[in-house]
């Protein structure tokens, strides 16, 4: 049987060509390393190499306070203030929600516009709830329907 890759007989002699010229042949030698890597993309542009776009500084001269995030619900929640940081029980107020509008909206696409359409922004699990600190005033969240 034949082996279908050819070896060439020649390697690092002169091989003829086909306008008869001899040219000679590279010689090859297992195990050397190749002649050399081409350029990084950063050596071939130039320019200065990348930096980091956030310096962190150290700035705080007291202690450090953590605070974590409550999650509010539709009753008032305890909790510690962020603002004040005293230990509250939120204040709420509810308003109508998203969910209000869209139901009256429909309601009266229906053909109930006389004051049926009204009815979504009564109803208390169709609004919003909104949470303030007693202490402060300041808001401290909304709880969606």
């Amino acid at each position: 049987m034949s082996s279908v890759f050819a070896v060439p007989a020649m390697a690092g002699k002169e091989q003829k060509m086909s306008n008869n010229k001899a040219t000679p042949l590279p010689a090859y030698t297992p195990g050397a390393p190749p002649m050399a890597a081409p350029p990084t993309y950063a050596q071939a542009v130039g320019g200065v190499p990348p930096t980091s776009p956030f310096t962190p500084t150290q700035t705080q001269n007291g202690p450090t306070i953590l605070t974590t995030v409550v999650p509010v619900g539709p009753q008032s929640t305890h909790m510690i203030c962020p603002h004040c940081l005293a230990e509250i029980e939120t204040s709420t107020k509810t308003e109508p929600g998203m969910i209000a509008y869209i139901s009256g909206v429909v309601i009266a696409l229906l053909g109930c516009w006389l004051g049926c359409c009204l009815i979504p922004c009564c109803i208390p699990e169709c609004m919003d709830i909104h949470h303030n600190c007693p202490n402060c005033k300041a808001y401290l969240g909304r709880f969606r329907r």
